[in-house]
């Protein structure tokens, strides 16, 4: 079944009386309960894309369509159906971490003793049962996108849109972030949406990879991964689809990270 549905959606801002065209003639689906990763050179539009998707930015020309009870509706704002998760986690500062997880159950009238059962069950989902009273500037910045999930999941979205979630953590930390992300959702079963520079997260991660090319963005290839989990980065498959990415994207990928720059 069709979770998410991007029709022939464009973007066009007007920078200093200039137009600039973000996005052009985008289409794919994202089938329930999938993980799809959104890849490309910078500037293809991948973040404009996904704010797309979440209501943040409306779109110039096209649709976006999110199954709600039995039919695909038009996506025209943000809504507690999608969650968002940025590069930057964006907690409250002033607010522990059970509290951060808390917000959005405020806005939707759950009662305090309801707010706190369900944040503790998130909590102990990303394995942070134990640091519910710790502020931000107390945990590690894995801990602290761990969080921003929890919070993202607490309002139980039909689906999960993660922009960069990543970019900020070290080569160590962000590999234990995929496999905890992976860990999740399997628990979950949550449409994932994931935008990545990092040509090695899409394939460890996604059953379904958007390649975009850049100036304006558009679709170069929608290619499904079917590849069992746990996925070895050290396999002829895994070797072999990342060889095929970066030929897509038309990249020489230096370092072991495979950073797109």
């Amino acid at each position: 079944m069709v979770k998410l549905r991007v029709s022939n959606a464009t973007k066009v801002f007007n920078v200093n009386g200039t137009t600039v065209e973000a996005l052009r003639d985008i289409s794919f689906d994202v089938e329930d309960k999938q993980f799809v990763s959104i890849i490309g050179r910078s500037g293809c539009g991948k973040t404009t894309l996904l704010r797309v998707v979440a209501g943040l930015e409306a779109a110039s020309g096209g649709k976006v369509l999110l199954q709600k009870e039995g039919r695909l509706t038009e996506i025209v704002s943000p809504g507690p159906d999608r969650g968002m998760v940025f590069q930057e986690h964006y907690l409250f500062p002033w607010r522990t971490a059970r509290r951060n997880i808390e917000f959005g159950l405020e806005s939707k009238g759950a009662t305090a003793e309801r707010r706190a059962q369900i944040a503790d069950g998130y909590l102990k989902l990303v394995h942070l049962d134990g640091f519910g009273d710790r502020y931000p500037s107390e945990l590690s910045g894995g801990m602290r996108q761990r969080v921003a999930i929890a919070r993202a999941l607490a309002t139980d979205p039909e689906v999960l849109l993660l922009d960069e979630p990543f970019a900020s953590l070290d080569a160590l930390t962000r590999m234990k972030f995929q496999d905890e992300l992976l860990r999740i959702w399997q628990l979950t079963r949550k449409t994932i949406v994931l935008v990545t520079h990092n040509i090695d997260d899409a394939v460890y991660l996604s059953d379904r990879i958007v390649v975009l090319k850049p100036h304006p963005g558009e679709i170069r290839e929608v290619i499904d991964y079917a590849s069992p989990r746990p996925r070895s980065r050290s396999s002829a498959d895994f070797v072999e689809m990342v060889a095929r990415l970066e030929s897509l994207i038309g990249v020489h990928q230096a370092d072991d990270d495979r950073r797109l720059t």
